[in-house]
């Protein structure tokens, strides 16, 4: 069943059966909620400002930029009016929403005690200064499970560095979680090799070279179109240029056009 809504403007938007049933029960289930006066009273100010804050990290957590970056990640300027909830509780905002009395002169990996406040302009309930346990290193010296960092797809794996390591690497700017406490600027640069892929398979590739490599199927598959018509036109150099491709893809030496890595 297809339901179409004409506009004046002559434009159309199309439901499936599927919609509408969503929306029927979206309904039911509001008019159900209505009916409960008590739902709404059982949840306080408080605890809507704890759901919002949690949500938000979880907006955070799952931003596009991902598994290990956040909408903080492309500079080291924040705004905490914006980025720090209204109305939690003290001790349950995150690290870059307080200030900390850190011991700086603590021996690595040690945990730590010490008092914090929230900054300025972040408004909380509760204590306004409050103890907090964190380990005693600086943020930079964070496992990258802990931060968060922008990524590059413009860095080629393909076009090694002159000096070593001749791995490429490019520098990102990174953000220690909101979870994290530590010393020193929560926002720095940080040196990581170039890893991203474009999709395409090692495997196929190498099929492709071994089976269809004569007429250049590989190369085109890659990306590479100029060895792909060079190919096509000598029948793959008589076999040379064949067996030479199909050795170079199974090491790995030849990969796709834009310097991506296979998955």
């Amino acid at each position: 069943m297809i339901i179409k809504l004409t506009r004046k403007c002559h434009q159309y938007v199309t439901f499936s059966h599927k919609d509408v049933i969503l929306l029927l029960s979206l309904m039911f289930i509001v008019a159900s909620a209505s009916d409960q006066d008590h739902v709404s009273d059982a949840i306080s100010t408080q605890d809507l400002s704890s759901i919002s804050y949690q949500m938000s990290t979880v907006t955070i957590s799952n931003n596009k930029t991902d598994d290990s970056t956040s909408q903080l990640a492309p500079n080291c300027t924040i705004n905490v009016e914006e980025i720090c909830p209204d109305g939690v509780s003290c001790h349950l905002l995150g690290g870059e929403c307080i200030d900390c009395d850190f011991n700086l002169s603590c021996a690595y990996g040690t945990n730590q005690t010490t008092k914090c406040r929230p900054k300025p302009n972040v408004n909380c309930s509760g204590e306004q200064v409050f103890e907090k346990i964190y380990e005693c290193r600086y943020c930079y010296q964070l496992s990258p499970q802990k931060t968060w960092c922008n990524r590059s797809t413009e860095c080629a794996l393909n076009k090694p560095r002159n000096y070593y390591p001749a791995r490429p690497f490019y520098t990102s700017t990174c953000w220690a979680k909101h979870d994290n406490l530590c010393m020193g600027r929560r926002c720095f640069y940080k040196q990581i090799p170039c890893n991203w892929s474009q999709g395409y398979k090692w495997s196929t590739a190498l099929l492709l070279s071994i089976f269809l490599g004569g007429f250049g199927v590989d190369r085109f598959y890659l990306g590479l179109w100029r060895e792909g018509i060079g190919k096509l036109l000598s029948f793959g150099g008589l076999g040379v240029w064949t067996l030479v491709d199909v050795i170079l893809i199974a090491v790995g030496y030849v990969g796709p056009w834009d310097g991506s890595l296979y998955i």
